[in-house]
């Protein structure tokens, strides 16, 4: 197994979609070299359902940029991309200056009426994928809370987690998250927007549980050792 320095960005969403994406180029340009790095939900235009065309264009842009910075760097992030259906909640993780992976936010949250201005992606999207010997896999902030969905990424050995968690549920979002990587044994990352309606929570969490976090950050890191998942795994045999 390998190490690998990991980066969880807790950042606010700013109207300004330019300003969020040069904030989100500052940091990472700050990150090491050869780190994964994975931003809160929507975090370059938050849920702007009046400004959705817009935010769709600037996808665009924002990808660009962002498959610049990640020649020596992986990036995960979510965005709003159009298709000739309609919108769609994306995440994608950037590496060596190309996409690795996409998937679509499957499970959409009808409390912020996402259903209404999303078009749900395909639930076989949610799978694994290889990044530099790991199997990683992604749950979309709602997604968290489907346990059929957890099967989906079951031995991963990092499993990406952006969110836009909602502060009256914040002990949900820790939980939950905890769980996940107890659960699977894997590392979880999990990054949670700042706004003023957002519960924080971001951490890194280890696959014995123990979670770094601080919500007085706008970045969280730390150095995983792959190698605990053996560990944990050889330790607490679940037939993984």
């Amino acid at each position: 197994m390998i190490s690998k320095q990991l980066y969880s960005l807790q950042i606010k969403t700013q109207q300004n979609f330019e300003e969020n994406l040069a904030h989100i180029k500052d940091l990472i340009l700050k990150c090491a070299r050869d780190s994964v790095i994975l931003a809160p939900e929507v975090c370059l235009t938050n849920f702007c359902y009046q400004r959705m065309e817009e935010a769709g264009e600037f996808a665009k842009v924002a990808t660009d940029a962002l498959l610049a910075l990640s020649n020596d760097r992986t990036i995960a992030i979510t965005m709003i991309e159009k298709y000739r259906d309609g919108f769609y909640n994306n995440l994608k993780v950037f590496h060596k200056g190309e996409l690795l992976h996409k998937q679509s936010k499957h499970k959409l949250f009808p409390l912020g009426n996402e259903h209404v201005h999303f078009q749900s992606g395909d639930v076989a999207e949610i799978a694994p994928f290889k990044l530099d010997g790991l199997s990683c896999g992604a749950l979309n902030c709602f997604e968290l809370r489907f346990i059929e969905l957890w099967q989906r990424v079951k031995g991963c050995d990092l499993i990406f987690v952006p969110a836009q968690w909602g502060k009256e549920r914040k002990d949900n979002f820790e939980t939950l998250t905890k769980a996940l990587a107890i659960t699977t044994q894997s590392f979880v990352l999990a990054s949670s927007g700042a706004n003023d309606n957002c519960a924080r929570g971001s951490a890194i969490i280890t696959p014995f549980g123990v979670a770094i976090k601080d919500d007085n950050k706008e970045v969280i890191s730390t150095v995983a050792d792959f190698n605990a998942i053996t560990q944990v795994r050889k330790y607490i045999n679940i037939g993984l």
